[in-house]
């Protein structure tokens, strides 16, 4: 058998049999933000598009990760806040995939000339889509699942989602820090459910927001996938939320030289419960010490990234799989 159908093999061995399970691709857009969702109702969600073409990865990785999840129109298009790492590929990846409807928290909050720019071409490509505004408390409809938005535009919510509500311990030990005034703080963030799975991705939300989800009580409850926060960097991932989401598995999506601080990684490494932390690159910064096992590690080189991806396949019950696209590690979590 000829290697490269050997790993193919090896690939689909790995994951659950195929049916009305909940697929997530994290993209590997080196330090910025790409995934992609797709329900058991067979709708797709883009969340973030990368960088454009010229700073960096976004779209061509994008297309890939579609075709390998084979979907050939994206429902959503959800972007969490206008930096260039996330909102920068989108007039690329709407020219090659059709997109449905883009989802936005409203304006660009900056208005420096690189914010200008990026929030002109971003406009030009939706002015003819559909568009829809969210806030704290929204619902983002996509079938099959059930997606909660619980940070917009520098707002969070102020009731607890189902089951959650209880005190939180870990805020005593945390101390605020300076106010953020940039998008990241304006990020859109959602818990995602699926039967008994329950996965949070908070984009590049920063410390204050962080804790006002989880301070004094935790609105948001536990989670079985964490989505690490800003790419792995220490001005988020305040100990206060880590330790409420009390995540079973970790996914950090940063980049060789973005992300992945030796902070942050300890947080996240450390959190009580975590079985397994799961990176889509190695980072220079925190080196092998403060890094996820190699393989666990989707793109290890620091130059020459080959794209790699992780996957999650999650069904119902609360049983999932997180996969390594580059050498087929895999591991099931099975429902405790």
């Amino acid at each position: 058998m000829r290697k490269g159908m050997f790993l193919i093999a090896l690939l689909m061995a790995a994951l659950p049999l195929a049916g009305a399970d909940l697929q997530v691709y994290f993209i590997d857009v080196e330090g910025g933000q790409a995934t992609l969702i797709v329900s058991p109702a067979g709708q797709s969600m883009l969340v973030d598009a990368g960088w454009p073409s010229k700073d960096g990865p976004g779209a061509d990785r994008v297309v890939m990760a579609a075709q390998a999840a084979g979907i050939k129109k994206i429902d959503y298009l959800l972007v969490t806040h206008y930096h260039l790492d996330h909102v920068g590929g989108v007039p690329e990846v709407a020219a090659k995939i059709p997109v449905g409807t883009f989802i936005d928290h409203g304006p660009n909050n900056e208005t420096d000339p690189g914010a200008q720019a990026l929030s002109a071409a971003y406009e030009k490509t939706i002015a003819r889509a559909r568009h829809l505004v969210v806030k704290p408390g929204d619902r983002i409809p996509l079938k099959g699942v059930d997606i909660a938005v619980v940070s917009a535009n520098g707002e969070t919510i102020k009731e607890p989602l189902k089951g959650a509500g209880e005190a939180n311990a870990a805020c005593a030990a945390v101390k605020p820090k300076e106010n953020d005034p940039s998008e990241n703080a304006r990020s859109i963030g959602f818990i995602l459910s699926y039967g008994r799975f329950r996965m949070v991705d908070l984009a590049d939300l920063t410390w204050n927001k962080e804790n006002a989800l989880v301070c004094p009580n935790n609105l948001l409850g536990t989670v079985d996938l964490y989505m690490v926060t800003h790419h792995g960097m220490d001005i988020s991932n305040s100990p206060a939320i880590v330790e409420a989401l009390h995540p079973r598995v970790a996914v950090m999506n940063n980049g060789a030289h973005k992300g992945g601080s030796p902070r942050a990684w300890w947080v996240v490494s450390h959190s009580p419960g975590l079985e397994d932390l799961w990176q889509l690159h190695a980072s220079a910064e925190a080196g092998p010490k403060h890094s996820a096992d190699e393989a666990r590690i989707a793109n290890p080189e620091m130059s020459g990234c080959q794209g790699h991806w992780i996957k999650l396949t999650a069904r119902n019950d609360g049983t999932f799989t997180v996969l390594n696209s580059r050498n087929g590690a895999s591991k099931t979590y099975r429902v405790k």
